[in-house]
């Protein structure tokens, strides 16, 4: 190797602030000023600092920085959600980022599979990389493993679901009310048998869209009948074995309400293998990507996710920048949003 040459890259050590300071010509002491943004270092200073950085490709350690500050903070927060490829999932992480890019915050994402132990595994993860704050979709039903965590200042949010054994701040859907919402669309469009396709009822999501499932049919005095319902869990392939299986009843549902977007997704896909697009109805829970292309559109249940992700990211930076008040639980409505699946009327006359 030429000795005018530098060494590549990966034989180098990365660029140390003495080296900046060396070839700007200035003080250690400087650099640090202009790495950390104060403004009464001379421009013409900053400048040539600046440019021997871009030079060298310095980039400041930001961990050793936050240890030198006063408050400790890394600016940084993590985040896990169930899937970062689901669609819920990815719009969510999305707007929280939003918002902390106006801060200046860096969002660490993990994905959970709802499975409590990777929950675990991954928060305990972030706290020691020493995030500012958790926003967390929950996994699991017992929450006080963060307790410690929360104790030792680490701020945290949940959103779509509560947590349990512990008590912190909440972003939620009225989901209830929103399954209540779509079955109410599916009796007055002339259906009474109605199927119920959703998630796992372990899940608190799924159990209070099913219940809400259940109290609309009850209250148009409609007899439960558990044939036509099935827990299958949130996967297109789940939704689409079960959509199957209820459609090829001796008595099939004239209408399908599926709780979970992937659940919707499955079941779209086998109405549309089984030619029964037209003339089954179908109301899903969330909405998902090219729902209204579809021929017919895909009536959904809409959660407000932007409102969701940007409320959860407000609380957590205003427990970060000092409020103490009392932790709360913040409900928002869905939408109805009517693209022509949920509106196909049962064949044959209306039965009241």
């Amino acid at each position: 190797m030429p000795q005018d040459e530098p060494p590549p890259r990966s034989l180098r050590s990365r660029p140390t602030m003495r080296e900046v300071a060396a070839l700007a010509g200035v003080a250690i002491k400087t650099v640090s000023r202009v790495v950390n943004g104060v403004p009464t270092v001379d421009p013409l200073i900053a400048a040539r600092v600046r440019e021997a950085a871009d030079k060298l490709g310095y980039r400041p350690n930001l961990t050793a920085s936050s240890l030198r500050r006063g408050d400790g903070r890394t600016s940084m927060i993590g985040m896990l959600v169930e899937d970062a490829a689901n669609p819920f999932s990815a719009a969510l992480t999305r707007t929280v980022e939003n918002v902390a890019r106006e801060r200046r915050v860096l969002v660490l994402v993990g994905s959970l599979d709802e499975n409590p132990d990777r929950e675990r595994e991954l928060a305990r993860a972030l706290v020691d990389r020493r995030v500012d704050g958790l926003v967390i979709v929950p996994a699991g039903r017992d929450h006080s493993y963060l307790l410690s965590e929360q104790r030792s200042g680490t701020c945290m949010v949940f959103v779509d679901r509560e947590p349990s054994l512990l008590d912190a701040d909440a972003v939620v859907s009225d989901n209830r009310h929103g399954a209540i919402t779509a079955v109410n669309h599916l009796l007055e469009a002339g259906h009474r048998r109605i199927a119920y396709l959703g998630d796992r009822e372990s899940i608190p999501t799924a159990a209070q869209r099913f219940d809400g499932y259940r109290h609309a049919l009850e209250v148009a005095h409609i007899e439960y009948d558990d044939e036509v319902v099935r827990h299958a869990g949130a996967s297109e392939e789940a939704a689409i074995a079960a959509a199957e299986q209820v459609l090829a009843l001796p008595d099939p549902p004239t209408a399908l309400f599926t709780s979970q977007n992937m659940v919707t997704i499955g079941a779209s896909r086998a109405l549309r293998a089984l030619g029964l697009q037209d003339t089954v109805a179908h109301v899903g829970f969330d909405d998902f990507p090219l729902a209204d292309m579809l021929s017919p559109g895909v009536s959904v249940i809409a959660q407000d996710i932007e409102r969701m992700g940007s409320t959860a990211a407000e609380i957590l930076f205003a427990r970060l920048d000092g409020d103490q008040s009392a932790t709360r639980t913040v409900t928002l409505p869905t939408l109805l949003i009517e693209r022509g699946s949920g509106e196909i009327p049962p064949i044959g006359p209306r039965h009241d």
